[in-house]
């Protein structure tokens, strides 16, 4: 294990090997970190917190002990990410399971294998997200919704609290319901993102009409949508 400048790490936390920790990072009571996983700088890892524990996959290999380093493709925690107490991030089964810089994880929630998230993403308490999804940066998710495995969810949607998400969420979009459907946009993320109002007006009429123009994007928007685009199989909105 490789732990960093001033880190302030309760006694009772369980450290494997293949752990990495970078500066300034705290972790409390009762949090569990197995190999391999690297913590960026700055983070805050609640009590009874476990990272890198196996994949709930049947069949994937799970270590007999809780310092050896897993078989599996790892954990990567960006720099400055909080997650709250009782919430677990697990191994990646076929791509690292990463939480991007900056997110904040709240308590009770499940991060399950090979699970992307992008940067300054809200993670609400409860929700879970099944192995596999991607989800872009800013995206906030609420109180205990569900995401389907193999999901996408473009940069900055928001999805409502207790959501059954089973298609893939454009970007800037907003979703709630069992299952999810479109509401509009998320302009308060937009607004805070610096989207020019021109450009998420011209989102809320894509998504009252209820499709996808691509000729109609703003130009500002275009990544976003072409990201989105390319990885998803199960689109909300086409």
């Amino acid at each position: 294990m490789t732990i960093g400048e001033n880190c302030e790490i309760h006694p009772t936390v369980v450290i494997g090997d293949g752990v990495t920790v970078g500066a300034g990072v705290s972790i409390g009571p009762y949090a569990v970190l197995t190999g391999p996983l690297d913590i960026g700088d700055d983070c805050w890892i609640g009590a009874h917190v476990t990272l890198g524990a196996p994949p709930e996959w049947i069949g994937k290999v799970h270590p007999r002990t809780w310092t050896e380093v897993s078989p599996h493709r790892g954990v990567v925690i960006g720099a400055g990410t909080v997650i709250r107490e009782m919430s677990a991030v697990q191994q990646g089964a076929e791509r690292p399971t990463t939480v991007g810089r900056g997110g904040f994880v709240m308590n009770h929630t499940s991060v399950e294998h090979d699970v992307q998230v992008g940067e300054n993403c809200v993670l609400s308490p409860s929700c879970t997200l099944g192995g596999h999804v991607t989800l872009g940066d800013g995206v906030n998710i609420g109180m205990s919704a569900v995401v389907h495995q193999r999901r996408v969810i473009g940069a900055r949607a928001m999805v409502g609290m207790g959501s059954v998400v089973a298609k893939d969420i454009p970007p800037f979009a907003t979703v709630f319901g069992n299952p999810a459907a479109l509401r509009g946009t998320n302009r308060v993320g937009m607004d805070r993102a610096g989207i020019a109002e021109q450009d998420i007006a011209t989102v809320e009429a894509l998504y009252a009409s209820g499709r996808l123009d691509t000729a109609e994007l703003p130009r500002s928007l275009a990544d976003a949508f072409a990201w989105w685009r390319e990885l998803a199989v199960k689109p909300l909105v086409s």
